[in-house]
C-alpha cells in the first residue's frame, strides 16, 4: 500500500485540481463525444450528477475510516481522521492535526482520491480534448475508449494522457489507464491501469464501490496489485456550509 499511495502522489497532475485549476462540469454536453455521453449517461447522467451539491464516501484505513466530504461545484473539500484532518477552502489547502505530525503535503492529498472516485463525471471538466484511443483487449473482451488530454496551462501538468475504457455492451466505464509526465518529459512503456468493476447506485448515479490498481508484465495486464475499497457513500443536493471546508470550520 506504500508504493501505492507513492505512485498515486506521483500521478496527482492526473487531474491536477488541488486549487481549482480545471474548471468544473458545466451544463453543456456538446463538447462531448457521443460515445463519452453515452459512458455518462450510462453511470447516471451529467444532469443528474450536476444537480448533486455533496459527496462523501469513507475509505477503511483499518482501525478506522477516513472520510471525504466534497462540495461538487466549488471543489472544496475535507478530509477526516482521528489523527488530522486536511482539506481545501476554495484557496488554498491546509491542515489540522489532532495528535502527532502530518508529514504529507496537503496540496497534493487533500482530494487525491475524490478524481478517482468520481470517475466518469470528473472527465467533463472544462480544458479536457478528447480523441479515440485503440481498444483495451483484457479477458477476452476489447475495451473502446478514449484519450484524455489537457489543453496548455490547465493543471500542474498538462502534458499528462489518460484514457478511459468502457464495456461496449454497457458503456460502463471499466479502465482508467494514465501516462503521468511527473513535470518532464512523457517517457515510452506502457500506462498504469485502474480496474473499475464493482458499482452500486447512489441517488440513481452510478458510484463505484472498489477500484484496483494493476500490475503491468511485459505491457499486459497481468492482474490486481492493490485495492482501494469505499463505504458509506453519499450524494446529496444540499450544500454545506463553506466553513466546513475551512480549517477552523465544525466538523459536527
Amino acid at each position: 500500500m506504500k508504493n501505492l499511495a507513492l505512485g498515486i502522489y506521483l500521478v496527482f497532475g492526473l487531474f491536477a485540481c488541488s486549487s481549482g485549476e480545471v474548471e468544473q462540469t458545466d451544463n453543456s454536453v456538446d463538447r462531448l463525444p457521443t460515445e463519452l455521453l453515452k459512458v455518462m449517461n450510462a453511470h447516471g447522467g451529467l444532469q443528474n450528477w450536476n444537480e448533486m451539491q455533496t459527496l462523501q464516501f469513507s475509505i477503511p484505513k483499518g482501525e478506522f475510516n477516513e472520510i471525504h466530504t466534497i462540495d461538487l461545484h466549488s471543489r472544496m473539500d475535507r478530509v477526516m481522521t482521528p489523527s488530522f484532518d486536511i482539506g481545501f477552502d476554495g484557496d488554498s489547502a491546509w491542515v489540522k492535526e489532532k495528535s502527532g505530525e502530518y508529514n504529507d503535503d496537503p496540496s497534493f492529498r487533500h482530494n487525491l482520491m475524490f478524481y478517482f472516485f468520481a470517475m466518469p463525471f470528473v472527465m467533463a471538466d472544462k480544458g479536457i480534448s478528447y480523441d479515440e484511443t485503440p481498444p483495451l483487449a483484457y479477458g477476452g473482451k476489447n475495451y473502446p475508449g478514449f484519450k484524455i488530454t489537457y489543453a496548455a496551462g490547465v493543471g500542474s501538468s498538462s502534458k499528462d494522457v489518460y484514457m478511459l475504457h468502457y464495456d461496449p455492451e454497457t458503456y460502463q466505464m471499466s479502465w482508467l489507464g494514465y501516462k503521468a509526465t511527473f513535470g518532464k518529459e512523457l517517457k515510452d512503456g506502457p500506462p498504469n491501469w485502474v480496474k473499475y468493476d464493482e458499482w452500486a447506485q447512489v441517488n440513481e448515479i452510478s458510484m463505484p464501490t472498489s477500484i484496483a490498481w494493476q500490475k503491468v508484465e511485459n505491457g499486459e495486464i497481468s492482474g490486481d496489485r492493490n485495492r482501494v475499497n469505499f463505504m458509506d457513500i453519499s450524494l446529496s443536493k444540499d450544500k454545506k456550509p463553506a466553513s466546513f471546508y475551512t480549517k477552523i470550520g465544525s466538523v459536527e
